[in-house]
């Protein structure tokens, strides 16, 4: 038997080493836009400014394949979607290196620029959903197919416009949530560990703006009106689906373009905010509220498209003050009020062109334009102050891939070419 000092030494070591695995694995960003699908990143302790030709470069690599999709990072792995020889596939690389551990083909795509979406990752599975829409679950260690479903073979889904399936999947609890967008399963859960249909949800209330089938958006959990729900930005505009039973509970179609819609709605509390680009397309913040389990949206304020509307390059909620690039084809650097819709600043042109990317970590927003310019911006709700930026030189194509921070690196993707920089401070 052994020392009672020995035992508490012990059982200290093995609580210290726990919370080390914790830590090292506590800025992880296991899928689109981080943990909370928020944009969000937990890192702390980064650079607060930059050189001039940008943050030092650890490693860059290409043949990941085509494709403006963005990557997750979990456990010291990167997984990632590309297309090759027409061909999707769903593949995990090494954080160190970039050297490629495992690739599964996901299925043909019919589409020249390759998969849009983000992998998730959960537990020992990833999940990823090719351009054409076939849904892959894998083994996220080795890459074994474990289950695959079509979404046009299996519930009759369909794309609002011509760019195939762009969703990033959702996982909750022991349900996969995913968007075919078919007259009669516009939405599904699934077991996330067989993939066998849980329920189908149908679109009610005969929305008249957008177009039918699936946007380009991922959905988001929330609990507005005390209801557990689902939260989509379809063709048709933005909808709520009961999460335990798949019923539709309530839609909002005034912001639905015709073309693309495209952002992640946010979700605070009672309230979503919504926003789509192209000329038709505008921002609203709605209140959803109700009781015994009926709830209906209430627009607390609506901006058409040329006062407030974000293309694709998403939004975050800070506090009660939202960041966003705004314009179509633009990333005009832009701070509102939740609540009031109100100007805080903007919306200048910025330190790029074209449409812009954001994700936050540490105090500042990194914008990402598509001209590959990548910008620091103070996450500051008095003024807009640009901290630093340089200019990509790798890759070509418009860069709409988003950048992930994830464990004191950032990952840029342009197309096949994948580069990771340090931003860690006193590096």
């Amino acid at each position: 038997m052994l020392p009672m000092d020995c035992c508490v030494r012990g059982a200290w070591v093995l609580i210290l080493c726990a919370a080390c695995i914790s830590h090292s694995h506590g800025a992880d960003w296991p899928r689109w836009r981080g943990t909370a699908a928020d944009g969000n990143s937990t890192e702390t302790g980064l650079l607060a400014e930059w050189p001039q030709d940008g943050p030092q470069r650890l490693w860059q690599v290409e043949g990941l394949g085509n494709g403006y999709g963005s990557l997750s990072v979990v456990n010291n792995r990167i997984y990632v979607m590309g297309r090759r020889n027409k061909t999707d596939y769903l593949s995990c690389r090494n954080v160190d290196d970039g050297s490629s551990i495992w690739e599964t083909a996901i299925g043909p795509g019919s589409q020249e620029n390759g998969p849009n979406g983000t992998p998730t990752v959960d537990g020992d599975r990833v999940y990823g959903i090719s351009i054409a829409g076939d849904l892959l679950c894998a083994d996220a260690q080795t890459g074994r197919e474990i289950w695959r479903v079509n979404f046009e073979r299996d519930f009759g889904g369909k794309m609002m416009s011509v760019w195939g399936f762009s969703e990033s999947p959702l996982i909750d609890g022991d349900k996969l949530i995913c968007t075919p967008g078919g007259e009669q399963a516009v939405m599904v859960a699934l077991n996330k560990a067989t993939g066998k249909l849980i329920w189908r949800a149908t679109l009610t209330g005969n929305p008249q703006r957008g177009q039918s089938g699936a946007g380009y958006s991922s959905a988001v959990i929330s609990t507005a009106g005390g209801v557990r729900q689902y939260v989509q930005l379809l063709g048709r505009g933005v909808i709520g689906v009961e999460a335990n039973t798949g019923k539709m509970l309530w839609g909002y179609d005034r912001i639905a373009n015709t073309t693309a819609n495209c952002p992640t709605p946010v979700v605070s509390g009672d309230y979503v905010l919504v926003s789509t680009g192209y000329g038709d397309g505008g921002t609203a913040l709605l209140e959803i509220k109700g009781s015994r389990g009926r709830v209906t949206p209430r627009e607390v304020w609506y901006k058409p498209a040329n006062e407030l509307q974000n293309h694709h390059g998403q939004m975050i909620l800070l506090g009660d003050q939202v960041y966003l690039g705004h314009g179509h084809n633009n990333g005009f650097p832009t701070c509102i009020d939740l609540k009031t819709g109100r100007s805080r600043w903007g919306k200048q042109r910025g330190a790029g062109r074209e449409s812009a990317a954001v994700a936050y970590a540490d105090g500042h927003f990194y914008f990402r334009y598509q001209d590959g310019t990548l910008a620091l911006v103070d996450a500051n709700p008095s003024a807009y102050k640009l901290k630093s930026s340089f200019q990509e030189d790798f890759g070509d194509g418009p860069r709409w891939a988003h950048p992930v921070i994830a464990n004191g690196k950032l990952y840029l993707r342009t197309n096949g070419i994948l580069c990771c920089y340090d931003v860690r401070a006193g590096r």
